[in-house]
């Protein structure tokens, strides 16, 4: 076959026919492509991940871990009341060696997401009640404003009362934690929604529960995550004195029990633990949250 005939066999579509080619040069040409596809794939995450935004996120907490280890060793407080970095990591080892830590983190992150559910469920019915009707508003948000005011341990003694020791007033008392930034968030923004939305929807036949299903949660999203982000920090906050109440295992029952026995690694080791869980449950929270509105074109900063 000429060169004349192989060109216009390839733009008819037919299969190259090009004498002394071999198969390999095809497989070798499809493995660089992978290869340097996987390369640029790595590439781009590491610079994803070394950005001067992430690095500048890191630059606090290694300041702290700095200074906490310059406390340490000025001796401004003995080991007793604050131990050394390398102590919390050892205390690490040593409750994960025992079979200690994990145990109590998985009962803490259970409690939490049973809770925050269970709260931020009933959240989102009556905030959107209390949005949507300005009737129900009168009759329900002076008193939920009262409870808000309560302190998350006054709740302790009447939980043990009316539910006993076991897990129904921890988790109602994380859900507790979690219910009211969401309804005074939700709150907020559907009565921040345009009046031209609602009017819109009206004009379309929506009423009632349709329109609050259509119209009201679609624009009230954002403040919704924003309370939903901050119930769940106040989930993380409640679970401590939630495992109070006759807890035999959780980060908060690991805290008191260090603080009886005077182990100072294991108290700054569950207060590390509930600040990273927490931060990584918020940043899942955000991951959702920026998908859910990848529709929004709002100031980022």
């Amino acid at each position: 076959m000429t060169s004349h005939e192989q060109v216009i066999g390839i733009e008819r579509g037919h299969p190259a026919q090009v004498s002394g080619a071999s198969p390999r040069v095809g497989v070798a040409a499809t493995a660089a492509a992978a290869s340097a596809s996987v390369s640029t794939s790595a590439s781009s995450a590491a610079r994803r991940w070394l950005s001067p935004r992430k690095l500048a996120a890191l630059a606090l907490p290694l300041a702290i871990l700095l200074l906490w280890q310059v406390m340490v060793n000025l001796g401004v407080y003995s080991r007793s009341q604050l131990p050394a970095p390398l102590d919390v990591v050892a205390a690490f080892r040593e409750l994960a060696d025992y079979g200690q830590l994990w145990p109590n983190v998985a009962a803490s992150l259970k409690r939490v997401a049973i809770g925050f559910g269970f709260g931020a469920a009933v959240a989102i019915v009556v905030g959107l009640a209390v949005g949507a009707s300005k009737t129900v508003e009168a009759i329900v948000a002076p008193t939920l404003q009262a409870i808000r005011a309560v302190p998350s341990l006054a709740w302790v003694p009447l939980l043990v009362l009316w539910l006993g020791i076991g897990e129904g007033p921890k988790l109602t008392l994380i859900g507790i934690g979690a219910f009211f930034p969401i309804v005074t968030a939700l709150v907020a923004g559907v009565r921040g929604i345009d009046r031209k939305l609602i009017e819109v929807g009206r004009a379309y036949g929506l009423s009632g529960l349709s329109l609050v299903r259509e119209v009201m949660l679609p624009a009230a999203l954002p403040s919704l995550f924003t309370g939903l982000r901050l119930g769940l920090a106040q989930s993380w906050l409640f679970l401590v004195a939630a495992e109070l109440i006759g807890a035999s295992r959780g980060l908060g029952f690991l805290l008191i029990d260090a603080q009886n026995t005077g182990r100072a690694d294991i108290i700054v080791l569950s207060i590390v633990l509930l600040a990273l869980i927490g931060k990584s449950t918020d940043w899942l929270l955000a991951r959702l949250e920026k998908r859910t509105l990848r529709w929004a074109d709002t100031f980022r900063g």
